[in-house]
């Protein structure tokens, strides 16, 4: 069984994908991880220590996985698959409700920043490798990462304009205009 601090960490980024930001309190933490509210705050000191925790901690455990996958990928269309593969894990709801949050408050900004910074440098390195001697490949990475964020926002209220989108995004990596 994981030692307490994980199964805090486990339950925050559950609580994140299943309630948003808005629904993530000690309460909510405490009944997904199974211990008790006071946990949170022995182990984190707030809510909020556990959110930053919880961001990337979720964050670095996906990015080995992230990078093999990354090092297969052979064209612009490939990274799109990754929405969809994102989206399943969970990632892309834990760091657009982070966005979401991080509006106005400075530190989980910073955290939240940092994470996605760790996301989008395998994306950098993939599309420096299929866009050789293109200077536009790091801002198409971070292009790609809030596309792909962003998405998951949309989705959340617009299920059809997401669905429009990523297949505007995939129709357009299969016939790029680069």
């Amino acid at each position: 069984m994981p030692d307490t601090r994980q199964r805090l960490i486990d339950g925050t980024v559950e609580t994140i994908r299943q309630h948003g930001i808005a629904g993530t309190t000690a309460r909510s933490i405490a009944a997904a991880a199974g211990v008790t509210q006071a946990l949170v705050f022995y182990h984190f000191g707030s809510v909020h220590e556990l959110v930053k925790a919880a961001c990337l901690a979720v964050t670095r455990d996906r990015l080995p996985l992230l990078e093999q996958r990354l090092a297969g990928m052979e064209s612009l269309g490939d990274l799109l698959a990754l929405h969809t593969d994102e989206q399943a894990r969970g990632i892309l709801r834990v760091l657009a409700q982070m966005m979401a949050g991080a509006r106005g408050n400075p530190e989980l900004a910073e955290t939240t920043a940092a994470a996605l910074r760790l996301w989008v440098a395998p994306v950098r390195t993939t599309l420096e490798r299929l866009l050789p001697d293109r200077p536009e490949a790091a801002g198409l990475a971070e292009a790609l990462c809030a596309a792909l964020v962003g998405l998951q926002l949309v989705d959340g209220v617009d299920p059809d304009a997401a669905a429009t989108a990523l297949s505007a995004l995939t129709h357009l990596t299969a016939n790029p205009p680069l």
